[in-house]
């Protein structure tokens, strides 16, 4: 049955002022456009609670019981992985039938919701350490400083199975990454504050000797065309190519000033939000 619009406070009091004057709920529900239930349902709480307010409803019961939302919050904070199928068929078995929705209604109440896991690194204690050091380090850095660098990063494009996003139930959405992956293409990019660089693709598996060439190529290109003044700082993270003692000479020879990095921390280069 479909639902009945809620007739307007100003509508319900009219009904009650014209049954005070003498008119019959018949009169009433012609003169307004309403049913005569209608009209004798307003009449009778007037009588009863003399108001037209609507009035406290109770609602229909929770169909999970205590006992079962305290089930699943704590299986969802033992693994917030846990989908809603999963917590349909324990309650199931715990003789309760519910549908997902009532499952995600239940779980908001809790404080919980549904979100795409963040990926982050999988930091170790030493990563940690070396992330709290470059932050006391740059803590009172100008901003001047940091819009003197040109930020890059190599980037793998997934081709195939590896782009759906897991849910989590859970206020912190992060779910560790190590660095491996399927079918893709490899981008390599800079920006700055002023704009972004080149972006180009490495058609071949990129090595030492790959990495100097695209930087020859691109990097100083990319600060000529965003007007960098001198004494820009570069940026890149520290893979292996990166930190090799060749690409390390080859630099210093071009006169580059490297900003030093901390290990496993994509998260702190502005180039992954771009």
């Amino acid at each position: 049955m479909a639902k009945t619009k809620e007739l307007s406070k100003d509508t319900r009091n009219k009904i009650v002022d014209l049954h005070q004057v003498g008119k019959t709920e018949s009169a009433i529900g012609k003169q307004l456009g309403l049913k005569k239930s209608t009209v004798g349902a307003i009449i009778r709480k007037w009588k009863t609670y003399k108001t037209t307010d609507n009035l406290p409803r109770s609602g229909a019961p929770r169909k999970i019981s205590p006992r079962g939302v305290k089930m699943i919050t704590r299986t969802v904070s033992k693994n917030p992985r846990t989908t809603r199928g999963d917590l349909v068929n324990d309650l199931q078995r715990a003789g309760t039938k519910v549908t997902k929705p009532t499952i995600s209604n239940t779980l908001r109440r809790q404080g919980l919701k549904s979100c795409s896991a963040r990926r982050v690194p999988l930091l170790k204690p030493v990563h940690v350490q070396a992330r709290l050091k470059f932050a006391r380090e740059h803590l009172d850095d100008p901003d001047e400083d940091w819009e003197n660098g040109i930020w890059s990063d190599e980037t793998k494009i997934e081709l195939f199975g590896k782009n759906s996003t897991r849910r989590v139930w859970r206020t912190k959405n992060t779910i560790p990454t190590v660095k491996h992956g399927g079918g893709n293409i490899m981008l390599w990019g800079c920006f700055s504050a002023k704009g972004p660089g080149r972006l180009i693709r490495v058609k071949e598996r990129m090595n030492g000797a790959m990495y100097r060439e695209i930087l020859s190529e691109n990097l100083l290109p990319s600060a000529s065309a965003l007007k960098k003044k001198r004494g820009w700082v570069f940026q890149h993270d520290n893979n292996p190519k990166h930190t090799a003692r060749a690409m390390k000479e080859w630099l210093r020879k071009k006169h580059f000033k490297v900003l030093e990095w901390p290990s496993q921390s994509p998260d702190l280069n502005p180039i992954e939000n771009l």
